[in-house]
């Protein structure tokens, strides 16, 4: 990692959303943000329901989820833009933000999931290992906790809640 991440916040930095929209994550400060990375063709794909299910019951208390489409685990994520923010529509009526496909991994990767490695290491490798794996951020900004693949959103939610309530 380089010094110049190291010194960075949740909120410095952007991505584009899925319309190709600019968006700096500052917008979200004094949020639980959850970031996730997803697939539409993968075993957890199901979990986007979950996930929908969180951002509607606690968006009102400050909960956003951030959805950042991947192809780097199997090719789970092939289609363009507007064949993923329909099947995310279409199939699992998603209204959380959804982003621009990106890599998580490698020289190419996104520059926020760099930093979110960095801050959350996983288990003997800071790469993310699959599709739908979760970041937790604090209203502060700062990171909380990382969850595997097979987590399901469900059982993140005490943590969304406890975060939830600092600063309320």
């Amino acid at each position: 990692m380089t010094t110049d991440l190291a010194n960075k916040q949740f909120y410095d930095f952007h991505a584009k959303t899925l319309q190709g929209q600019e968006t700096d994550m500052a917008q979200y400060q004094g949020k639980v943000v959850l970031v996730v990375n997803t697939a539409s063709k993968c075993g957890f794909t199901p979990q986007y329901a979950g996930l929908e299910e969180l951002y509607k019951k606690h968006h009102d208390e400050g909960l956003v989820i951030l959805g950042f489409p991947c192809n780097q685990f199997g090719g789970q994520e092939p289609g363009d833009a507007e064949e993923i923010q329909s099947g995310c529509l279409i199939n699992y009526g998603v209204s959380f933000p959804m982003f621009e496909k990106i890599d998580v991994n490698g020289s190419s990767a996104h520059p926020l999931f760099q930093w979110l490695k960095e801050k959350l290491p996983g288990l003997m490798t800071n790469a993310v290992k699959w599709n739908f794996t979760k970041f937790l951020i604090g209203r502060d900004g700062k990171p909380i906790k990382r969850y595997a693949p097979q987590t399901e959103p469900e059982s993140i939610e005490p943590a969304i809640e406890e975060a939830l309530g600092q600063g309320n």
